[in-house]
């Protein structure tokens, strides 16, 4: 990989449905380069995913998240691997990160209400034999999401700007 590789994965980033001709003209590429590069960062696992960033609220969906921070004991030979493999299979967990501090992983999870994500949590998480400890935060709202603004300003509103 080299930095043409990571311009172009950045731009991707900041806009997945970029055209190929834009990106190639952004990287001083052909269109082909970009293409053939595009294909080989998908096939090496590098770009795992194209995804839309959606404001649920707006269209009308209403769906809790939360965040479930866990103790878990790590399993010999394998360490967090096998149980966070087990937990992440759930279609209810969006992301599930290894962390530091007080827990061990950090699940994000939504569901249609809170009664869902707290039998989630009673029937699927709590019960499993490593899982020592569950805690529990509601996400109330969310004003930002992969580097997207949920929020919209008025028209020629700026931000403050201090010394």
């Amino acid at each position: 990989m080299d930095d043409k590789d990571r311009m172009i994965l950045t731009l991707l980033e900041g806009d997945c449905r970029i055209e190929a001709e834009n990106l190639a003209d952004m990287v001083d590429l052909t269109k082909e380069e970009v293409q053939k590069r595009i294909a080989v960062l998908e096939e090496d696992g590098v770009i795992k995913k194209y995804m839309a960033c959606i404001d649920w609220e707006k269209a009308g969906e209403g769906i809790v998240a939360a965040i479930i921070e866990l103790k878990v004991s790590p399993e010999r030979d394998f360490g967090y691997d096998k149980i966070a493999e087990r937990i992440s299979r759930h279609r209810q967990v969006r992301s599930l990160r290894l962390i530091s501090g007080a827990y061990d992983l950090e699940l994000l999870v939504v569901a249609k209400n809170i009664h869902e994500i707290a039998r989630f949590v009673a029937e699927q998480i709590a019960p499993l034999e490593q899982v020592r400890e569950t805690g529990t935060i509601l996400i109330m709202k969310t004003y930002k999401e992969n580097g997207l603004e949920f929020f919209e300003r008025k028209t020629g509103e700026r931000l403050p700007y201090t010394f």
